[in-house]
């Protein structure tokens, strides 16, 4: 594990059977509260959105958004929103995935992705990779490139970047 991995891994609050019996949840919230160690996390995101040749930031719903913007300032690139739906003022377009029992959708505005740019997708975790997938699965709807998918935490024991196929994906740390 590298020294930012430490950093965050040090930081992130381990919340047992949260939402539900069962999950150990992992809380950012520490994260957010420490500058030092969100800085860094910034520092170490836009490291290699520059490094995938970013053209624009592409942040989920909620947690997501939180890390999207830091980076969008940082790295002066435009930002776009992955939300539930009905959360977005403007026409949008949707994107369905299945989940362990049933599926879900996410939406963006129907102009938020120009053609052939090249985004990155960001959020705080991936699990299953269903979101992700969909987020990704949208840019490319709207012809523009998945440069990476970006993410703080990684439970790869779920297995989530298979379901985001031969996309570049990085996490800063990995729970194995």
């Amino acid at each position: 594990m590298d020294a930012l991995a430490q950093t965050i891994a040090q930081v992130i609050r381990d919340v047992p059977d949260f939402p539900k019996p069962g999950i150990l949840f992992k809380d950012i919230t520490p994260l957010l509260a420490d500058h030092t160690a969100f800085r860094a996390t910034i520092g170490g995101l836009c490291e290699r959105a520059r490094a995938r040749g970013a053209e624009g930031l592409v942040a989920v719903e909620s947690r997501g958004f939180l890390f999207g913007a830091a980076m969008a300032y940082e790295l002066q690139l435009p930002l776009q929103l992955i939300r539930k739906p009905g959360k977005l003022p403007y026409k949008t377009v949707s994107m369905s995935y299945q989940l362990e029992y049933g599926s879900d959708r996410v939406e963006m505005h129907v102009d938020a992705v120009e053609a052939g740019r090249s985004y990155v997708v960001v959020d705080d975790l991936i699990a299953t990779g269903g979101t992700a997938a969909a987020a990704a699965d949208l840019v490319e709807m709207r012809r523009g490139k998945v440069a990476a998918c970006l993410f703080v935490i990684e439970l790869g024991f779920l297995r989530g970047r298979e379901r985001l196929g031969a996309r570049p994906v990085e996490a800063l740390v990995t729970y194995p």
